[in-house]
């Protein structure tokens, strides 16, 4: 449950508040904002996560900007959209927030729930979540429940347990900021997420899956998918198949940050469940390529593969191969690694010695399956060191034309 503390430098959480709004909003750089602090409407706050990163000192360079206006939320962005020449999406009419995409910037308004921006605060999820910076010449810090004393224990406490329940994706994303910001979930918020895990379904697939990819990209996702499993929060859409202990010691900082995702998300969904969450084509594919190779090799190991399926692996893992080989001994994974970082290498590495058109062109032949398979026993006898050249692919391509049926 206890996750690591943070290692961002430069903290200014000890300062007083005057201080710390001042260095907060130095830290936040509105001069470099797409819109000027004077076109905002006053009384506009600045939310959420960019506040809670730039008392962390880890914002990124173009932060996600959410703001609170007094009303007309989605008026205000039509008219800076305009103004601007950025584009309004409108995020929930009803509740009057809109979003404004300027570049590779983004700027939620929402007007303000409640009668004031103290009732506003304390409807959000979590206390580190409900601190208000004001963007007056003078800031402001508003902080009525508690988020900046939580910042600096390093811990997650929800603000109400109704306020969970308003909206169940904050289940979920209690276990991503835990993995991002490498904080403790505090004992009565997980009690709070257990009680309550069954609403979690009635949230959009797409959500969740937003959620969930965030989280097993982050530095202490580990940690976090172990509260997870443990609190079977996504037990709907989980993988049956035991966890495997992931070793990274041997990958790169690179190679690591395209591995681990695919494998934890590959541990932690069921085929199903990667479908019904609503991910990506490609991803989808990805894990299920994955998940059936790792099956595979625990029936048989790769090394034992006949060649056709061997060369298989290769083209439906080549990208993630990383990825196949974490689960592995390190002498196993350094050699398989070893192979894959040659990039001249034609098994680990495979394409065919010549295309179709230089194929039609060379020996008569016309587009159809006869000519796929050629293509396809060309690129195995490349893969095994039986064609080095263009002579010997053209030699191999007679061969296997003229051989009877």
């Amino acid at each position: 449950m206890h996750m690591h503390p943070t290692s961002e430098e430069d903290s200014i959480l000890e300062g007083d508040a005057s201080l710390m709004a001042r260095q907060l909003m130095t830290r936040l750089k509105p001069q470099g904002w797409p819109i000027p602090l004077d076109r905002f409407p006053i009384g506009t706050v600045l939310v959420g996560g960019a506040v809670r990163d730039g008392l962390l000192n880890r914002l990124p360079e173009h932060p996600d900007l959410d703001m609170v206006v007094p009303a007309d939320a989605l008026g205000q962005v039509r008219k800076l959209a305009q103004e601007f020449g950025g584009a309004c999406v409108v995020l929930d009419r009803d509740r009057d927030m809109a979003r404004l995409v300027l570049g590779r910037w983004t700027i939620d308004l929402a007007k303000q729930e409640g009668d004031d921006l103290t009732a506003d605060l304390l409807r959000r999820d979590y206390r580190i979540n409900a601190i208000a910076l004001t963007l007056t010449t003078e800031p402001k810090l508003l902080d009525p429940s508690g988020g900046i004393a939580d910042l600096r224990a390093q811990r997650i406490s929800a603000i109400q347990e109704r306020n969970l329940l308003d909206d169940p994706l904050r289940l979920l994303r209690a276990l991503r900021l835990a993995a991002e910001l490498s904080m403790t979930i505090d004992d009565a918020t997980v009690e709070m997420i257990a009680r309550h895990r069954h609403h979690l379904p009635k949230v959009a697939p797409e959500r969740i899956q937003a959620e969930l990819l965030k989280l097993v990209q982050a530095n202490n996702a580990d940690q976090a998918i172990s509260l997870l499993n443990a609190l079977q929060l996504i037990e709907p859409w989980s993988s049956a198949q035991p966890q495997r202990t992931l070793n990274t010691s041997v990958l790169t900082n690179e190679e690591q940050h395209v591995a681990l995702p695919l494998a934890r998300l590959t541990q932690l969904l069921s085929d199903q469940g990667v479908k019904d969450l609503k991910f990506s084509r490609k991803q989808i594919q990805r894990c299920l390529r994955l998940r059936s190779w790792w099956t595979r090799d625990q029936q048989q190991s790769a090394e034992a593969l006949n060649e056709r399926e061997r060369l298989k692996l290769h083209q439906e893992l080549e990208a993630d191969l990383p990825a196949f080989t974490l689960a592995w001994p390190m002498e196993r994974q350094k050699e398989w690694l070893k192979h894959w970082r040659d990039r001249e290498d034609k098994l680990f590495h495979p394409s065919a010695p010549l295309d179709g058109r230089t194929l039609q062109a060379e020996l008569g032949l016309r587009p159809g399956p006869r000519l796929g398979k050629l293509i396809d026993h060309l690129c195995l006898e490349r893969a095994f060191g039986r064609i080095r050249n263009r002579d010997d692919a053209i030699q191999c391509a007679r061969a296997w034309i003229n051989k009877p049926l």
